[in-house]
């Protein structure tokens, strides 16, 4: 009997673990270590959120004006600026990057209902922009951040979404990762990316790692398949998770997407 009690206040244990410091799983992050890395047309991009909570990032400016624009929402281990600082982005493009609430300089605690709240208020602050052409937004998410980039594409007018190691909801990726626990009860982060998918349907790429470990590809694939405008899969072979964005042909992917969504404006704007 005394073995029975014993492993019944383990597993309560680990349970109220699991419960309470769930945070500390989800999210981890990253501070504002230098900006030197930025490009030097780079300025500060500050968003106050509905409940006045300060959100700090960066936006660069695409030449020449209005120009079309993308949104970057990051993994939950990532601080902005860096991705933001990536040589190889269109010139031609508006890049907006916010550090998630705690993230970098931004003031807060995340949570999945704070941060899907705060892309609203990024994009409603990046239309006022006269330089940013409010036809041609486009929504770039990776891992945690695509289920936050399909949300906000289902509420607002997106033009196309990029999403990199997309996942159906966190529920099923914390399922197998963590098959012992009862994670659909215990999960309050659930970022539900499958529902959103479902009213979506504007274009989307989904690239994924053909060697996730994080996110398995077939988790990436019901999202894909759930998504109701026209879509494309592509697959970086041999890549892990974090690997994803080193390679010629992740950004030849996402380059030609891009010059999709460009071309489909300059055509929209003769007609």
């Amino acid at each position: 009997m005394e073995w029975l009690i014993l492993i019944a206040v383990v597993a309560l244990g680990v349970l109220a673990l699991a419960w309470f410091a769930q945070e500390r799983l989800i999210f981890f992050p990253q501070p504002v270590t230098s900006t030197a890395h930025l490009p030097a047309r780079a300025s500060a991009f500050d968003v106050v959120a509905q409940d006045g909570t300060h959100l700090r990032g960066w936006i660069v400016p695409g030449e020449p004006t209005p120009a079309p624009a993308l949104i970057y929402f990051g993994g939950n281990a990532e601080e902005v600026s860096w991705t933001l600082a990536d040589a190889r982005w269109p010139h031609h493009w508006t890049l907006v990057g916010v550090n998630y609430r705690g993230y970098g300089s931004s003031d807060g605690s995340p949570g999945e209902i704070f941060l899907s709240g705060d892309a609203l208020a990024i994009y409603d602050a990046l239309i006022e922009h006269a330089e940013v052409d409010r036809r041609c937004v486009v929504v770039f998410g990776r891992s945690m951040g695509t289920a936050i980039a399909a949300r906000l594409a289902a509420e607002r007018p997106i033009a196309g979404a990029i999403l990199v190691s997309p996942f159906d909801s966190l529920t099923a990726v914390g399922k197998k990762h963590y098959p012992w626990l009862p994670v659909s009860l215990l999960l309050r982060h659930r970022f539900d990316a499958l529902a959103d998918a479902n009213r979506n349907t504007m274009p989307l790429l989904a690239i994924v790692g053909a060697s996730d470990s994080i996110i398995p590809p077939e988790r990436s694939r019901v999202l894909y398949d759930a998504w109701a405008g026209p879509k494309a899969w592509q697959v970086e072979p041999g890549e892990d998770h974090n690997e994803l964005g080193r390679s010629d042909s992740f950004w030849k992917g996402v380059l030609n997407f891009l010059a999709e969504r460009a071309e489909g404006l300059r055509t929209t704007h003769k007609q």
